[in-house]
């Protein structure tokens, strides 16, 4: 996910993810600025700038979109298909991909996204350990590797590089990730990677 205004401020940081080829969510201007917390008059101006400035710092536009706090208004999701916007992680309810209806008869990929396996409210909100953190992710993962045996599951690890970067963290998504890559069977994909294979699969929920 990507805040449009550091492409501005922070130029270095879009090289250096391009060089490691991430994939680029829209997620907002800022995020001092949901879009539930701004003038009705201006969120489609918000959605459309943000993504235009990324296009012009990455060479093409984000297929999907998180927004900030994952905020929305009841005219978000409209306003994602006029984008041509493909999924959209805001809707945090399932951990397998949905279609989700936007105005007038189309539809959005809703790809799931976590609350709960994610530092930002696990640290700052619930004051869990790191040794804690890592347990979540590994329990998480062994629920749905169990249920993934009859239909796929998707399990996102949602993380802010200065809460678990800090070197008292960082290994237990370390030891998260290497958890996961242990057992047979798992696919680390991007967001664009699981819609396409989801819309391809041709089992549309």
């Amino acid at each position: 996910m990507l805040n449009s205004e550091v492409c501005d401020v922070y130029p270095e940081i879009i090289e250096d993810a391009m060089k490691l080829d991430w994939e680029f969510l829209g997620h907002n201007e800022s995020n001092t600025r949901p879009l539930n917390d701004i003038p009705a008059d201006d969120e489609k101006r918000v959605i459309h700038d943000s993504l235009a400035r990324i296009e012009r710092a990455i060479g093409k536009k984000p297929r999907g979109w998180l927004g900030s706090g994952v905020q929305e208004t009841w005219n978000t999701l409209d306003y994602l298909a006029d984008e041509g916007l493909r999924y959209v992680c805001d809707w945090v309810n399932d951990d397998q991909p949905y279609m989700i209806d936007a105005g007038g008869g189309r539809q959005l990929v809703s790809l799931p996204y976590s609350m709960e396996i994610n530092d930002r409210p696990a640290f700052d909100r619930y004051y869990r350990t790191s040794d804690e953190f890592e347990l979540m992710i590994r329990r998480q993962f062994d629920v749905l590797y169990r249920e993934g045996a009859d239909s796929g599951r998707v399990m996102s690890i949602s993380v802010h590089p200065f809460i678990i970067g800090v070197p008292h963290r960082i290994w237990a998504l370390e030891s998260g990730l290497d958890y996961i890559a242990g057992h047979n069977d798992v696919w680390f994909a991007t967001g664009a990677e699981i819609v396409d294979h989801y819309l391809a699969s041709g089992v549309i929920f």
